[in-house]
């Protein structure tokens, strides 16, 4: 990343939390809330995307986040710091094992796998008495000292996450992970192990979604296994597919807008499900890169105008 993209991406996360410092009203604080951490799911989504995966075991991953968050604070009482990255360090644990088993298969198998992984977690939940069972866990508050300005450490720490994962992706090791994507077979010809180096992708993205899905915990104060369904992966899609995903702003713009709308469909009666269904078929047919991808569209378009008229001058003159 060069200096000009590192500066612009904190002053935009600055410009966030300071919105979020002056929100009082406990839904719009709540609101801005989920719309970071829907953003954050949908970045680690991305994230996989760059060794040629949709990664649909990433609901799994935010589930195991939250409850290892939910039971580290309050059953062990550990400090909110160590529980919230317990979560992180557990889902990538998980993420390093699922990931060696699985990656070995490509393309559609493994979204299927995936799916089935973040099904048999979910299940196994509530089969847990200690976590709840189907009723879930209750009473996850996060501190004292954070409880008046949790929407402004929450937006701070997804943005800085989101920050982290575009440098990598900008890094010589997020060289090697599209290179993966691209042609595999030619990054394992100058001696790079491709097996371990889309395990390692794939736990970064499971270390993001757990954090996303302890601080789930804590914002909600209230977890079920029904939270964690592969519905949620398929929410994390919508905003990567709205928003475009070839661009790292895409799955922010994708969560901030249908986070927005769908708090909106909730008060007309929910529907909320099928919302999301029809935005990635009217995306898909409408827009196919997103937001984003319609934006650079336009600017080449405008770029390509330019061109034109400054072709037509010089021929005039």
């Amino acid at each position: 990343m060069d200096k000009k993209t590192i500066s612009g991406s904190f002053v935009a996360l600055a410009v966030a939390m300071a919105v979020a410092l002056f929100l009082k009203d406990g839904y719009s604080a709540n609101l801005m809330a989920w719309m970071a951490i829907a953003a954050l799911i949908a970045s680690g989504l991305r994230f996989v995307t760059l060794i040629g995966e949709l990664n649909f075991a990433a609901a799994a991953f935010v589930g195991l986040g939250a409850y290892a968050a939910g039971y580290s604070l309050t059953i062990l009482e550990w400090p909110f710091l160590v529980s919230l990255l317990f979560a992180g360090l557990f889902s990538a644990l998980i993420g390093v094992g699922f990931g060696y088993v699985t990656l070995k298969t490509k393309g559609p198998y493994f979204l299927l796998i995936g799916f089935a992984f973040t099904e048999v977690i979910r299940l196994i939940y509530t089969r847990i008495n200690v976590l709840g069972g189907n009723s879930g866990m209750i009473g996850i508050f996060p501190p004292d000292f954070l409880m008046d300005h949790f929407t402004v450490f929450t937006v701070g720490l997804t943005g800085l996450l989101i920050i982290i994962m575009y440098a990598i992706e900008k890094s010589y090791l997020g060289k090697c992970f599209i290179g993966i994507r691209d042609n595999d077979q030619v990054v394992l010809s100058v001696g790079i192990n491709v097996h371990m180096t889309k395990v390692l992708c794939l736990s970064i993205g499971a270390f993001v979604s757990g954090i996303a899905g302890g601080l789930t915990a804590y914002v909600n104060n209230v977890i079920s296994p029904a939270d964690f369904s592969f519905l949620l992966s398929t929410f994390a899609l919508a905003y990567l597919k709205v928003g475009g995903e070839d661009h790292p702003l895409g799955p922010i713009a994708g969560a901030i807008l249908l986070v927005f709308l769908g708090s909106i469909a909730l008060r007309f009666g929910g529907g909320d499900h099928i919302f999301y269904g029809i935005a990635i078929i009217l995306t898909l047919l409408v827009m196919p890169k997103g937001i984003f991808g319609l934006w650079e569209s336009f600017k080449s378009s405008r770029k390509h105008v330019d061109v034109v008229q400054q072709s037509a001058k010089g021929g005039q003159a």
